[in-house]
Parts: structure tokens; C-alpha cells; sequence
């Protein structure tokens, strides 16, 4: 069984947020039961030195434009990554926008679903596993062919929405422009591709894949993924539980396991030397989030002032520009037990998991969510919303894997409550070693998707 696995970001070579995350650590463990190769676009930013170039070079025709395609590669941990060098796609420095220099989002990633059909068909590859809309014509253009597609839905609220002359640019005939088709409120919806023309539809959890056939979380498109929800199916994420292991991690100050959950206070201590936050025994709730609505941001600024009030630490890491920005300066210049960090670090990041005792996810929608189950993994209790992934991940007074603190309403009380019960655990170690002994790999999201791969071949 050969697989070429399509994302847009792949860690550790492009990466926004958790897809590249899922990109890298799913087809490792599927390496073990598949054939996979990896394939991504080859960014303007990335360092052309570093890759391997290959002989496989071909054009494509989109509009009747012609396109020249340089395939580059990377050999990591026994997993092939392939990646497209192509006009426009490879010019800008950056991996998405809807302005300047990224308004032709449409063009490049149609350039890139286009080229991943040929690469498909010239590997002899018998399914192509698609991820997110930056990828999801493929499966229109592979519908005719013997190639099987997969599409998975990792965030439904980002469905790559365009003009209709998006289309003509394409070469993809305007008697696709209806509502069954890729037409969307009089602009073109890429996602709908993905949606009807793939063989199966996956999402990233068992809750958002029903989640998303309604009103609240179908972002308009609920009624479509209804009509074709025969094919739909939600896989549980999970993790690299090599990359996230806190007996190993080269980037926290000092490690631990279950049985030495003591250290933890050690990297709390070293932490809080780099930050104007004191007294290492006040827990330290943290916060490892983008700048959006959907993170909870509104949820965490009506609640920031009594939260701020109580004995505790919080150090939130974020990245983006957005109405929340200003108000969460402002706070954190008026409290001393809050620190705000701007700028994605990814060994930041590990250090205040291997720090914090809580992990804030009060996010209003959440498809997966791998936040949770890495701050598990490093004994940090998650504090979530019971949405998505979170519900399904994240479990309280109960014995399934997974503990922590769960809120059913994203509202201050339900938010605040939700503290109250967290505090009163501070010093508890129980549930952090319970935790640290779930298995958050990605080795039995690997067998379902086997299990899928073979029913469509």
C-alpha cells in the first residue's frame, strides 16, 4: 500500500500551528503499517542549500498557463518529504495572508493541489492523503483517475474562499459554480472539493466530526457535509510521544518522569528566572495560544481581573495581532503574577509545559486540540472547554485517560468555577502521574487510518 501524504506545513520545515505538528507525527507512525511519502510546497523563507534536489521535473497547465515543477527532497527519520518548487507558490516568504503580497493564495495553492497529482501519478502512488483546503482539488482533478483520495478536515472555520474568476485562473469550467458544486454564497469554496470529490472525508476528532454537521459548527457548510456524511468519520489526534517527552527533552532545564514529578518544580524555578514572576511554590497556570476568538481570548479577558486577584502565576505565550492584543498588554502591565509573551518559541513552549502546573484551553470550538495532550504528557493538568477534541481527550473525575479540569459553558462563571476546582488540586500529584502514563500517541489514529486506507483500495 503506497501513500503520498499532502499538507500544506510539515514540522519541522513550515509550520503555523498544529497541522504541521499532525503532518510530521502521523506519517511516522503510519511508516510502520504503509508505504508513505510526505509532500509540501517549497516556501520562499526555506534554505534551498538543505534539500536534495531530484530529477522529477515536469510542467502543468492551469488557464492554459503553463507552470514549471521542481520537485526538491528531505530524507528525516527514514520518512521521504517531497517538496514542490513552483512559481508563485515558492515566491513569498510566507506560508498564507489575504493581503499584498499573499492575495493570490488561490493561485499558488492551486498550483500546489495540481502538481500533487502529477507527482501522485508519477510515483504510482494508490491513494493521496489531502489535509486541509490548501490541497483540496486534488481530489477534483484526481476524480477521474485510479488514484484514491483522503480528506482531512482539520479546521473547518479556514475553508479557502475566493473570487469566481479564481475558477477561470484554475481552468476549471464555470458548470462547477453551483451550490452542490464548489460555489459558495457567489464566491468559490476549495473545501468543498476536498468534501465532495474525495473518497472519505476524516476530522481530527470523533466529537468535531459530529459537531460539524450542525449550524453552530459547520461553518455554512453543515448542510453539504450532511449530503455526503456516509463518508465522514472523525480520528482522534495525538502526538509525537518521542518529540514530547519530558525524560528526554533537550529543551526544558532539567528532566523527569512520573516518578520524579518533584523536578517539575525545578524547571518552574529556572522558568520563572526569565520572567518578573516570583515565588515558585504559587501554581502557574499557562496559556500556549494563537490571538483568536476561537482560543478563548474573549472568555479569558471578562475573567483576567478576578482571575489575576487570586494566588497564582500565569504566563500566557501567543502570537497574531487582534483586538484582544491591547487589553491582555495592558493587564499585564498592571499585574505582577502575569506575564504575556509574544512571539511563537517552540522550546518556549516546551519549558512552560514542563513548568506550569495548569494549561488554559477555554477555546469556544476546538477540532482536536494537541495542547492538551502534550501538557499531559509533561504532568501539567489541562483546564479545557468540553468541545471538540477536548471533550474527547480530556476527561474529569473519571477513570479514562486523560484528566483534568473540565467547564461545560464558555462563559466567566462556568470559566471561573472551573479554576476554583483547579486550585483546590495545586498540590495534588496523582492525576499528573496518571496522566503521564496515557498513551497520546499517534500509533492508534495510525491503525484507523490503515483500516480506512484499505477499505477504499
Amino acid at each position: 500500500m503506497k501513500i503520498l501524504f499532502a499538507s500544506s506545513e510539515i514540522f519541522p520545515y513550515a509550520k503555523s500551528g498544529g497541522l504541521a505538528d499532525v503532518a510530521s507525527s502521523l506519517p511516522k507512525a503510519l511508516s510502520k503499517e504503509v508505504d508513505i511519502i510526505r509532500v509540501m510546497p517549497f516556501y520562499g523563507f526555506m534554505d534551498e542549500s538543505k534539500f536534495d534536489k531530484t530529477d522529477i521535473q515536469y510542467d502543468i497547465n492551469l488557464g492554459g498557463i503553463n507552470y514549471k515543477i521542481e520537485i526538491l527532497s528531505r530524507l528525516d527519520e527514514d520518512i521521504l518529504t517531497y517538496f514542490i518548487k513552483a512559481p508563485l507558490l515558492s515566491d513569498t516568504q510566507n506560508l498564507y495572508g489575504d493581503s499584498g503580497a499573499y492575495a493570490n493564495n488561490d493561485m499558488r495553492f492551486g498550483i500546489f493541489s495540481k502538481a500533487i497529482c502529477s507527482l501522485a501519478s508519477s510515483l504510482h502512488v494508490e491513494l493521496v492523503h489531502l489535509n486541509d483546503w490548501h490541497c483540496a482539488l486534488s481530489a477534483f482533478w484526481l476524480k477521474n483517475s485510479d488514484i484514491k483520495t483522503v480528506f482531512t478536515i482539520h479546521n473547518l472555520a479556514y475553508q479557502g474562499i475566493f473570487e469566481v474568476q479564481t475558477l477561470d485562473r484554475l481552468g476549471i469550467s464555470r458548470e462547477h459554480f453551483n451550490f452542490q458544486d464548489l460555489e459558495f454564497w457567489g464566491k468559490c469554496n476549495f473545501m468543498k472539493a476536498g468534501i465532495r470529490y474525495s473518497d472519505a472525508i476524516t476530522t481530527v476528532s470523533p466529537t468535531y466530526a459530529k459537531e460539524i454537521l450542525t449550524p453552530k459548527f459547520g461553518c455554512g457548510l453543515d448542510g453539504f457535509l450532511n449530503f455526503y456524511k456516509e463518508k465522514l468519520s472523525g480520528i482522534l489526534n495525538g502526538i509525537d510521544t518521542d518529540f514530547f517527552n519530558p525524560k528526554t527533552d533537550r529543551a526544558i532545564f532539567k528532566n523527569y518522569d512520573k516518578n520524579s514529578l518533584n523536578i517539575k518544580k525545578e524547571n518552574k524555578k529556572e522558568l520563572l528566572k526569565k520572567t518578573k514572576l516570583k515565588d515558585e511554590n504559587l501554581p502557574l497556570f499557562i496559556m500556549i495560544s494563537r490571538l483568536v476568538e476561537q482560543k478563548g481570548f474573549g472568555i479569558i479577558l471578562d475573567s483576567l481581573e478576578d482571575f489575576l486577584k487570586k494566588e497564582l502565576n500565569l504566563i500566557i505565550l501567543t502570537e497574531g495581532s487582534s483586538e484582544y492584543r491591547t487589553p491582555l498588554v495592558e493587564f499585564a502591565k498592571k499585574y505582577k503574577n502575569f506575564e504575556l509573551i509574544f512571539g511563537y518559541d517552540e522550546n518556549l513552549s516546551h519549558q512552560l509545559y514542563a513548568s506550569g502546573d495548569f494549561l488554559l484551553m477555554p477555546s469556544l470550538f476546538e477540532p482536536c486540540g494537541l495542547n492538551q495532550m502534550i501538557a499531559m504528557r509533561y504532568g501539567t493538568l489541562p483546564i479545557v472547554h468540553n468541545t471538540g477534541g477536548l471533550k474527547d481527550s480530556v476527561h474529569e473525575k473519571t477513570k479514562k485517560c486523560g484528566n483534568g479540569i473540565v467547564f461545560s459553558k464558555p462563559s466567566k462563571k462556568s470559566f471561573m468555577l472551573a479554576i476554583r476546582r483547579a486550585l483546590k488540586l495545586k498540590n495534588t500529584n496523582s492525576l499528573r502521574e496518571f496522566d503521564m502514563s496515557c498513551d497520546f500517541s499517534f500509533e492508534k489514529s495510525a491503525k484507523k487510518y490503515k483500516k480506512l486506507y484499505k477499505e477504499l483500495l
